[in-house]
């Protein structure tokens, strides 16, 4: 049921998910512009996600966003005029890896440990907490894959999940440097 709300979404009005890359200056304060930036202009985050680099001095951010090509291209101008941001690179243009971490906290009584065990082996997640009555699992992958998982477990109660959101980078020689 998510997934085809998801689906219904990204395809309304001739919109589509882009994910953004951007490097950045490690600065304070530097986050709050390129939010700032897609509030203003009334444009939606769906996903984000930023750390540091191997350069200390910068820090890598993926945006996950719905737009036309044209918004996108806004989007992307904009960015590329704030002071702090390095360089920026749709990933959605070429080949790309993306992955996303999921934790869910599973309810498991005698009669549903095998089969969430069983679904977790199936997705190659990994089982990493267990008490008489949960357990807490680790998934990664694309959004598609672990939406998935959550379809297939079915009656298995599920009391909590927290979703990293996308991190990606380019396939090849492609690179986001300065």
């Amino acid at each position: 049921m998510q997934m085809e709300k998801l689906q219904r979404r990204v395809r309304s009005h001739n919109q589509l998910r882009r994910i953004i890359s951007v490097l950045l200056e490690n600065e304070s304060g530097s986050l709050s512009r390129v939010a700032a930036l897609f509030s203003a202009r009334g444009y939606n985050i769906e996903s984000l996600t930023v750390a540091p680099t191997d350069d200390d001095t910068l820090s890598r951010m993926t945006i996950v966003t719905v737009g036309s090509d044209r918004i996108i291209e806004q989007i992307t101008k904009q960015l590329n005029k704030l002071v702090d941001v390095v360089r920026v690179v749709d990933l959605t243009d070429g080949p790309h890896i993306e992955r996303e971490l999921l934790l869910a906290k599973l309810v498991t009584t005698n009669d549903s440990r095998e089969e969430a065990k069983r679904l977790i082996d199936i997705f190659r997640g990994r089982i990493v907490d267990v008490t008489d009555v949960t357990y807490i699992i680790e998934l990664t992958g694309p959004g598609d894959k672990l939406d998935a998982f959550i379809e297939s477990l079915g009656n298995i109660e599920i009391m909590e999940i927290v979703r990293s959101g996308v991190s990606g980078i380019a396939r090849g020689s492609k690179l986001l440097k300065p």
